[in-house]
């Protein structure tokens, strides 16, 4: 809501004209509302660069959407992405910027005129539109961090761990999904090119249930490691995993399978002691 050119006047009259009054009450609604998990020296100033914000965008028709706005909607914005970093929820961060309304209208009652009631309703279609504005910048900023949050739990639940020369291996546990899958298959691709390891053991003991899906892109996560030029194993196929693959016809080809993890290590040391015997006669 864009208020008149006369409304912007005397809304940055009254901003400027009792300012300390203004900001002192509109700090004390906040802090009773945030329960003092702010200081009162960062509130305050959060507080009076709003009061700032809105006094030079009332040079003129207020409008939230024009130009001469663009200070206030980055201070709006710059309050929001701090309460969400900060864990604060919407409604908290909203009312910092609602709370004005109260100490706009305890001042009115005392030193308003004729057209107090007017400029009231005014005044607070602005600052519902600014409070508006200050839940959707919040809303952004917590899908951004809930996104970088899931990310960074998707690579920790994805580790690829070099057991020894020439071995790596990937446990993994929960549920896996095409993101997952592909994650998984991108650090194992760019583990095996690190550390030049000929094989990798691929440990599905912590997958709860394995369908047709997560078989496939297991599938394709060894098919491009062996592209790689390394061979891998499948460990942790446990009886109920084993009757489901067959129930499903899923076939693993020349792939090789074993019940756990410590079956699968004796594998690998077997062929890699093999393979160094091999070395060892041709040298």
């Amino acid at each position: 809501m864009a208020l008149s050119a006369d409304e912007s006047t005397r809304l940055a009259n009254l901003l400027t004209g009792h300012a300390k009054q203004i900001t002192q009450r509109w700090t004390e609604i906040v802090a009773t509302s945030l329960r003092g998990r702010l200081s009162q020296a960062e509130l305050r100033r959060q507080v009076q660069e709003l009061h700032g914000s809105i006094v030079a965008a009332s040079e003129g028709a207020v409008d939230l959407d024009s130009e001469q706005a663009t200070e206030l909607r980055a201070v709006l914005s710059e309050l929001s992405r701090g309460r969400a970093r900060q864990g604060f929820s919407a409604s908290e961060t909203a009312i910092s910027v609602f709370a004005l309304k109260q100490a706009l209208l305890e001042l009115l009652e005392v030193e308003g005129g004729p057209d107090a009631l007017r400029d009231y309703v005014a005044f607070s279609g602005l600052i519902d539109q600014m409070g508006l504005f200050t839940f959707e910048a919040y809303v952004r900023t917590r899908e951004s961090l809930i996104a970088d949050q899931a990310e960074q739990l998707l690579e920790l639940s994805t580790p690829v761990v070099k057991l020894w020369e020439g071995v790596v291996a990937v446990p993994l546990v929960g549920t896996l999904d095409s993101a997952r899958a592909q994650v998984v298959m991108e650090r194992l691709l760019q583990t095996l090119v690190d550390t030049g390891s000929p094989y990798a053991i691929i440990d599905i003991t912590g997958v709860p249930a394995v369908d047709t899906q997560v078989a496939q892109h297991i599938l394709k996560t060894v098919v491009a490691a062996r592209l790689m030029g390394a061979d891998c194993i499948i460990s942790g196929i446990r009886p109920q995993i084993a009757q489901t693959i067959v129930a499903l016809g899923i076939e693993f080809g020349d792939i090789a399978t074993k019940a756990s993890l410590a079956d699968a290590l004796r594998h690998v040391l077997r062929l890699t002691g093999a393979e160094t015997r091999r070395q060892r006669r041709e040298a």
